[in-house]
Parts: C-alpha cells; sequence; structure tokens
C-alpha cells in the first residue's frame, strides 16, 4: 500500500489504541483492509462501548429516537441524527437487531411513496442533504430495500429535472417543492441557488452505489454533481450562496460527526466516491487537507456538536481519532 508511506507509523499505533475500539476497528477495516473474519471481536467490543453503546441505548425498542414520527426534530438527539452517527462509526445491521428495527422504521415514516425523505413525512419537505444523508446512512447500515431503490431514483431525477414539474405546477403528480425547489441542487434554503452542501450528501449516496446500480439516470446526475462541486477551487468552497450571505467558514474545519454541515475533506470525499481522485482542480483541497496535519501525523477536532448530539467525539482543536480516520481514509482513495 504506497499510499501509507507517507502515513506515520504512531499516528496508526494510535488509531489502533483499545481505548477507542470502534476507532480501531475503522482502523483495520478502511486503512489496513483486513478482512472482517479478523475483526470480529474488536467489532463486538466496538459496539458495546461508547458512543456506540450509548446512542443505542437512547433508542425506542420501535425503532425511533426521543419521539416517534420522520425524526429529523429535535436536533440532534433524534433519529435521523443518531442513525447518521452510528453509520459514521461503522455499525450496520448485521451487528445488532436494534439496527433493522431503526432502518426499518426510518423507511416507514419518513421516506414517501415517491421516494422522498422528509422532516414532516410530506414530500414538501424534502431537502438535498437530508435525502442524501439518509440514502447514504441506510445503505451504509447495510439496508437492502427495495424502497431505497425509489428512493435514489428520486434523488438522482430531482438533480437532473428530467420528469420533474416546476414547483409552480401545484397539481404535477411529480413536482418540485418550496425546499427542494430545481434541478442541479437548487435549494430554496439557500435563495434557490445550487447547494454544495446538498451536493455533496448526494454524491456521496450515489457513491455508495455498486456500479450496476448505476442507471443512466444516476450516471447523468453525478457527473452533474462532479461538475458542479469542480466549478470552484474545492479548497476555497466559494460555492453560491444568496445576497447578503458569506461562505460559511465551516468549509475549513474538519469535525466529527458529520451531518447537514460539510467541509473540505466531505467535498474530496464525495468526489473520490464516485472515482475522482486524479482530477487537478482537487489539487488545493488535498493540499489543504495535508497541511492540517500535525507533526505526529494526526488532525485536530475543529467543528463538533458538543452535548447537542449523543457520545462524547474528543476535544475541540486537539487531535482526533475520528477526524484522522476521515482525512486518511480519503487520502487513501485518491492514492
Amino acid at each position: 500500500m504506497p499510499w501509507m508511506d507517507n502515513v506515520n507509523k504512531n499516528t496508526l499505533d494510535w488509531l489502533l489504541e483499545l481505548s477507542n475500539p470502534a476507532a480501531a476497528y475503522l482502523t483495520r477495516r478502511d486503512l489496513l483492509d483486513e478482512p472482517a473474519s479478523s475483526l470480529e471481536e474488536l467489532h463486538k467490543a466496538a459496539i458495546l462501548s461508547n458512543p456506540i453503546a450509548l446512542i443505542l441505548s437512547k433508542m425506542d425498542p420501535q425503532g425511533f429516537w426521543v419521539k416517534p414520527g420522520p425524526g429529523y426534530g429535535p436536533k440532534y438527539h433524534s433519529t435521523v441524527w443518531s442513525m447518521l452517527s452510528l453509520a459514521q462509526m461503522g455499525v450496520s445491521i448485521q451487528d445488532d437487531e436494534r439496527i433493522q428495527t431503526a432502518c426499518s422504521y426510518m423507511l416507514e415514516h419518513s421516506l414517501t411513496p415517491d421516494g422522498h425523505f422528509t422532516t414532516s413525512a410530506a414530500p414538501s419537505s424534502t431537502f438535498d442533504c437530508l435525502q442524501g444523508n439518509l440514502c447514504w446512512a441506510l445503505t451504509e447500515l447495510g439496508c437492502r430495500d427495495e424502497r431505497l431503490d425509489v428512493a435514489f431514483e428520486w434523488m438522482a431525477r430531482s438533480v437532473t429535472g428530467e420528469g420533474v414539474a416546476s414547483n409552480k405546477e401545484k397539481k404535477a403528480a411529480v413536482r418540485y417543492y418550496a425546499h427542494k425547489c430545481a434541478a442541479n441542487f437548487a435549494c430554496g434554503s439557500n435563495c434557490g441557488l445550487p447547494c454544495a452542501w446538498g451536493a455533496i450528501k448526494v454524491m456521496r449516496a450515489f457513491g455508495n452505489l455498486p456500479e450496476e446500480k448505476r442507471t443512466p439516470l444516476i450516471r447523468h446526475a453525478i457527473q452533474m454533481g462532479i461538475d458542479f462541486l469542480l466549478s470552484v477551487d474545492p479548497a476555497q468552497a466559494n460555492y453560491p450562496v444568496g445576497d447578503g450571505q458569506r461562505v460559511s467558514q465551516n468549509w475549513q474545519k474538519f469535525g466529527f460527526p458529520v451531518f447537514y454541515i460539510s467541509d473540505v475533506l466531505q467535498i474530496v470525499e464525495a468526489l473520490a466516491g464516485v472515482g475522482v481522485t486524479k482530477d487537478p482542480r482537487m489539487a488545493y483541497a488535498v493540499e489543504l487537507i495535508r497541511g492540517k496535519q500535525n507533526e505526529q501525523g494526526r488532525w485536530n477536532l475543529e467543528y463538533n456538536y458538543g452535548s447537542k448530539a449523543y457520545g462524547n467525539f474528543g476535544t475541540m482543536n486537539k487531535p482526533n481519532k475520528w477526524v484522522t480516520l476521515r482525512a486518511l481514509r480519503v487520502l487513501k482513495k485518491i492514492g
């Protein structure tokens, strides 16, 4: 693995410490490519340790967190955010029957028959960031359900605009709404402009699809996402924002867990996930990622949710295993 030549051995040993079994498990699985059969005991230890054990302990037996329903609120303890956290820590439906219960609950209560993941169970309350996040999280958790195929189909169609009526055509069977308001990642919350945070979540979800499931429509949507994310220098992330708004400073802050806010690291992750690894337009972003390492080859936690989400993921502005894992996985993907 030539890419490992530039990884500090002390950093690798640090990630493998059993004080954080979930991080150690992901290091061995994702960075060292160890087979699942050799990781069973470590994975069990991760499931039984915090923060995974804490999050699972908060789940209602029916499959939701905090209160029944679509699970978007309250932020960030409810179902959407808890499932996103678990997915980012390597949990799957094979590990605990509660994960299968949660996935089934989410599909039943947040997904419309037409494939919209929503905040209110109505198609008018769908967003690219929510759609992408939940399509990614459910596939990452190992969920295999035909309803997800419908969700991916709608997600691709909403990007390309194919077969989707304007949000002004109130009687159309398939149309845009006030929030998901037009093609090419347009979002009402971004003054109708394309939203890069939403685009990144959508692209990460498409990256989880195996090649045989990438229909011509989905491939078209992926190409539109690539074109959009590389339409500016990802290191600067000066994507469109509404009048009077400034480009978010969060782009430059690497954090964990990652919810609807995105950072430069996730831009490169999303692009690499759909096969874009050598494009010269990513060069400054990759340089920025590498440049955030400290002398020991570790990355700091620069953004988190603190007590607003379940679990303790580290101290702000200190070397952080979760962020270091994020960075090293991206650097591995781009070689």
